[in-house]
């Protein structure tokens, strides 16, 4: 479904929906960073989506990366939560969507990155790369967050 993202737009929309919304930041040992080029809006992001009835954030974290990347994946800790109600996502159904996302670490545990109906591109990207894609500053937080790795959590 299309969508347009709003970051501190005083024109966006008002938010009609909360929606939990999981991310995963998954480093590689030469600690690149595994991103997707999203299939519906081109930008590039850490793998994620919309929690499902039924399942825990952790499950949602582990299905979302497996359905875009290919990777199999266990969570191992939190990057942060990410709730900036400046944020929003205006569906082409009537929908805007506050963000509300937990953005988790992750490790590999089997599979490979492959391209897949939700991205375009799949790959581990070096830091020193970032500066030169597409990426919305909503995400590129949580990026760097993922990046930092350890510590305290973000919670904002």
């Amino acid at each position: 479904m299309p969508k347009i993202d709003y970051y501190g737009d005083p024109n966006a929309p008002a938010a009609n929906r909360l929606a939990p919304i999981v991310n995963v930041a998954v480093l590689n040992d030469s600690r690149e960073i595994l991103l997707i080029r999203r299939s519906d809006d081109g930008y590039w992001a850490l793998p994620g989506g919309f929690m499902e009835l039924g399942e825990s954030m952790a499950a949602a974290a582990v299905r979302e990366a497996r359905e875009e990347t290919g990777v199999h994946l266990e969570v191992t800790g939190i990057v942060g939560i990410y709730t900036d109600p400046a944020h929003v996502t205006a569906f082409d159904d009537g929908t805007v969507t506050q963000q509300c996302t937990v953005c988790f670490a992750g490790r590999v545990v089997g599979g490979r990155p492959a391209v897949t109906a939700e991205a375009a591109a799949v790959r581990f990207v070096p830091a020193a790369e970032l500066d030169g894609l597409r990426i919305h500053p909503a995400m590129r937080l949580r990026i760097n967050h993922g990046l930092a790795g350890g510590g305290t959590p973000y919670i904002g």
